[in-house]
């Protein structure tokens, strides 16, 4: 069974409990720090006790000047990174800082609240906590990512989230993407992006999958290996801004239209037509149709 098989299954179980690595986390938040400056983050979808991005934000609380983060988990009181959401109720965290001016998070900065219900990001609990938020940063469900995103937008949020790389073919994705209003992050498209599973589908893994592709075993550790994972924003980044030199310009022989799309093909982004502002068809793009500025800038 293929690892797109096995996260297909794990969707239609509504098991989406992939834990993000705290290197990649690190590696991609150090081109925001410029953001984070008396701003409240709110972390949605992670048990904030063993969660790596209330790690990050706790640990660099006074670097990055941050107001406030709030974490929250679905479903959960025990510690376990992977739990089997039986409890009904769930708790969110509150991290000020540290009362006496160090840099360690502890304990007692660490305010302790249960949710009356279960933690759904979608309850109303949370939309209350979601309201005082500036930037919203984690790894949702993939499988309710649309819906997600759909209610980032909807309350205004600025955020930076993981999901598939599938999602810029969404159609409640792609006008986000399209309209300027959601763009990918500065770790490359198909970098390999590392994750915690649960052992139930580690096992799986060993068992039908092949080492190297479907997963990796890191320091005795099995990882999930997600090739499609990608980090999407609204967060504005210096890669934005990269200047695409272009130097081919557009003829009617050379690129040809689609049949079903109003728009050219082109087969390398270097082959962009530096003359042509319209929709085109450019493998290993944000998506497979893009609208190109004439001047070439990304």
């Amino acid at each position: 069974m293929s690892l797109n098989e096995n996260l297909r299954n794990a969707k239609r179980q509504k098991n989406d409990e992939f834990y993000t690595q705290l290197s990649d986390i690190e590696n991609e938040l150090r081109h925001y720090t410029g953001h984070f400056s008396g701003k409240v983050v709110y972390c949605n979808c992670d048990d904030p006790r063993v969660s790596n991005f209330f790690h990050y934000f706790s640990y660099n609380f006074e670097r990055l000047g941050l107001k406030k983060l709030i974490t929250a988990c679905y479903r959960n009181q025990e510690r376990d990174l992977f739990s089997c959401h039986d409890s009904e109720r769930a708790i969110w965290l509150e991290y000020n800082g540290n009362a006496k001016g160090g840099r360690v998070p502890e304990i007692g900065d660490i305010g302790i609240r249960k949710f009356e219900g279960d933690g759904d990001f979608r309850s109303a609990e949370c939309i209350e906590l979601l309201k005082q938020a500036d930037i919203v940063v984690t790894n949702p469900p993939f499988s309710l990512f649309r819906e997600y995103v759909a209610q980032l937008v909807r309350y205004g949020k600025e955020f930076l989230i993981v999901g598939s790389l599938n999602a810029v073919t969404y159609k409640e994705i792609f006008p986000l993407i399209k309209d300027n209003k959601m763009w990918l992050g500065v770790t490359p498209k198909g970098q390999d992006m590392l994750f915690d599973v649960p052992e139930g589908y580690t096992q799986e893994l060993v068992a039908n999958a092949k080492e190297g592709s479907a997963y990796r075993v890191v320091e005795g550790v099995v990882k999930g290996r997600l090739g499609n994972a990608a980090w999407f924003t609204n967060l504005d980044h210096r890669k934005r801004h990269d200047e695409l030199v272009l130097y081919k310009r557009y003829s009617p022989e050379e690129y040809p239209t689609y049949d079903n799309y109003n728009a050219i093909n082109v087969d390398k982004i270097a082959e962009i037509p530096m003359d042509w502002s319209g929709a085109m068809g450019v493998p290993g793009c944000t998506s497979d149709l893009l609208d190109f500025p004439s001047s070439g800038r990304l």
